[in-house]
């Protein structure tokens, strides 16, 4: 009976969690695909709970809330500006738990094989599970341990590197050991050689090299990718997260834990790939640790930035019929969405054509922009991607950009040795002016220089964004 009804529960719990993944595609549907994704997690929790094996009901309890309670505590106190880093801790976690249970298979196994058969018979929940299993599928659980520690050890350390890199905590610049890809190239083939061993030994010490083998690579592979790659390492370590869960459901026999780590581990190498596409990267080179690079000095960039004054933007957005926002990270630190919102319904209102302009990497996490102005009552409709409104700008008035920086560059298109030299931008520099609402002179996250800055129809409309937006909404008649 417990077995049925666990067995039911997953199925509807999977079908909840397939549901959720295929709302968050789109902007209305989002809040809905969240709460199918809250039941069903619930739905699991309790199923597991319930189910075979289950037992020392009382920790259980005193670790969903523990957690519950962290979580609320954290979700009430993290920023949107620091959801990247969130995201990054988060698998961290996945990464860490799957090490831990990956060991304590190993310890269960090594335990039960060394049993009488009598005392095997005794045995029940998970050990007793191992008890039945032949020798062939001992070894193909050892294989799925063995993976599961070793993903969620390159997790881990990885999630550990690329929260730090997002925090500022770590150096943002792409940086090697000596020997750089030899070293990984060397790591991974020993973790190969120990799985053999591991394999038909059952070695605690190959599995525990492995793991630090494991913890170097994924430190050393994120620490070799520069900032201006990390949305897609966010994305990457979110499908390493959900590979490492799907290799520990197949050492539990847990078959939610496969279905809802392939989800996770397939979706997040979709989006990475979509990303680099978006980026022009090489998704192999990315998830390797930065292979390639600049093939010579970039461009020199002359000129000066030439500054505006809120009189000025007043005057040149009362007078315009067309108008594109183009938000970045700077939007998000600044918390200017809400001022945004105000500025798009007072120009809507005067009967002006205002649209918004999303690059799939604002944000150093992909829809970041798209909640933020979800957030602030922006009508989904005037919000675009790169690919919908790209061909707009010269036919537009003006272009508005907000804390952004690489994805409006040109040197992606015009200098073929620049670090983001064919990377998709936003074409704004061909609107007929340009408002580039800035802190201050710096090259942003990723430390590229920027020509737009300098072009003849920019002007740079200096200081913090919220407070820029908020002394230029009266002026809006």
């Amino acid at each position: 009976m417990e077995f049925g009804f666990t067995t039911a529960a997953y199925v509807v719990a999977a079908v909840l969690i397939i549901q959720s993944l295929g709302g968050l595609s789109g902007q209305e549907s989002a809040k809905r695909a969240v709460w199918y994704g809250i039941f069903g997690m619930t739905l699991a929790v309790i199923a597991t709970l319930m189910g075979p094996g289950a037992g020392l009901w009382w920790l259980s309890a005193v670790l969903i809330l523990a957690g519950g309670a962290i979580g609320w505590v954290v979700a009430q106190r993290v920023q949107m500006t620091e959801m990247p880093q969130l995201v990054a801790a988060m698998h961290s976690l996945v990464g860490l738990a799957a090490v831990f249970i990956g060991f304590n298979t190993h310890i269960e196994l090594a335990s039960v094989a060394g049993m009488t058969a009598e005392a095997k018979a005794a045995l029940d929940g998970f050990a007793a599970v191992l008890a039945k299993k032949s020798s062939v599928e001992v070894s193909i659980l050892r294989v799925e341990t063995f993976l599961g520690v070793f993903i969620g050890a390159v997790t881990f350390t990885g999630s550990v590197i690329a929260f730090g890199k997002l925090a500022g905590k770590v150096d943002g610049k792409a940086t090697k050991l000596p020997g750089g890809h030899l070293l990984n190239a060397t790591a991974a083939a020993v973790s190969l050689v120990l799985l053999v061993v591991y394999l038909q030994t059952g070695s605690s010490l190959a599995l525990l090299v492995m793991t630090v083998a494991a913890l170097f690579i994924g430190y050393h592979l994120i620490m070799g990718i520069g900032g201006a790659d990390m949305p897609v390492v966010v994305s990457m370590l979110n499908s390493y997260s959900g590979w490492a869960a799907a290799a520990i459901g197949f050492s539990l026999g847990n078959d939610l834990l496969i279905v809802v780590g392939a989800l996770v581990g397939s979706s997040g190498a979709i989006l990475s790939y979509i990303m680099c596409k978006a980026m022009n990267r090489s998704f192999i080179s990315v998830i390797l640790g930065g292979f390639g690079g600049t093939t010579g000095p970039a461009m020199e960039v002359v000129g000066e930035q030439v500054a505006i004054d809120t009189e000025g933007v007043a005057a040149a957005l009362n007078d315009a019929d067309s108008i594109i926002i183009i938000p970045g990270y700077g939007m998000a630190v600044a918390q200017a969405q809400q001022s945004v919102s105000e500025l798009t319904r007072k120009l809507r209102a005067k009967g002006k054509t205002v649209r918004f302009a999303i690059h799939p990497v604002a944000g150093r996490l992909p829809g970041h922009m798209n909640v933020l102005l979800a957030e602030a009552k922006v009508p989904y409709d005037i919000v675009l991607e790169m690919d919908e409104i790209n061909e707009d700008f010269p036919s537009t008035d003006v272009a508005i950009v907000i804390g952004s920086n690489d994805i409006v560059n040109p040197a992606a298109q015009e200098d073929p040795n620049s670090p983001i030299a064919g990377m998709p931008v936003l074409e704004c520099w061909k609107a007929k002016q340009v408002f580039v609402s800035k802190r201050g002179q710096g090259t942003g996250y990723s430390g590229i220089e920027n020509p737009l800055f300098y072009k003849e129809n920019t002007r740079m409309f200096y200081g913090d964004a919220k407070k820029s937006l908020d002394a230029l909404l009266p002026m809006i008649d």
